[in-house]
């Protein structure tokens, strides 16, 4: 049987952390800032974990 490839698509969107979480990053914030308040602006450019509930789903598809 061959080997399990990982989707590649999320393995360039998502990053592992030092302790085993997944990081990766907010959407909304390609475009139409004029939109957004200064606050939500600076909270969306920090990255951000997966969430539990999507963690073993996530962490199936990075399988390398």
């Amino acid at each position: 049987m061959p080997k399990m490839k990982s989707h590649r698509g999320l393995a360039k969107r998502v990053k592992k952390t030092g302790s085993g979480k997944l990081k990766r990053s907010h959407a909304y914030t390609s475009h139409r800032f004029h939109g957004k308040t200064k606050k939500q602006r600076r909270h969306l450019a920090k990255p951000a974990t997966v969430h539990a509930t999507d963690y073993k789903r996530i962490k199936d598809m990075l399988v390398k």
